[in-house]
């Protein structure tokens, strides 16, 4: 028999915050998927690029930060992402 699991955002098993933004993980199996959300004025140069210790970010991803919150959804990645315990 197949077992379904539904999992939302709005309860993730793990939350990741840094300066201007959150990540929401939910855990499916053996994947990870994540959703991060970057405040008006976030950018990788000033808010991550020290704490991360590189110039650019391991996670391969493309995005736009407009005025209005941006919301991306990761589905390759996603473990490492925004986790202190490993750079990202």
């Amino acid at each position: 028999m197949l077992e379904v699991i539904l999992k939302r955002f709005e309860q993730p098993d793990e939350i990741r915050t840094f300066e201007k933004g959150r990540f929401e993980l939910v855990r499916l199996g053996g994947m990870t998927i994540g959703r991060a959300t970057y405040e008006p004025g976030w950018k990788w140069s000033e808010h991550v690029e020290r704490a991360a210790g590189a110039k650019s970010c391991a996670v391969e991803h493309v995005g736009m930060v407009d005025d209005k919150p941006y919301v991306s959804i990761h589905l390759m990645g996603a473990d490492a992402y925004a986790n202190a315990k490993k750079s990202a």
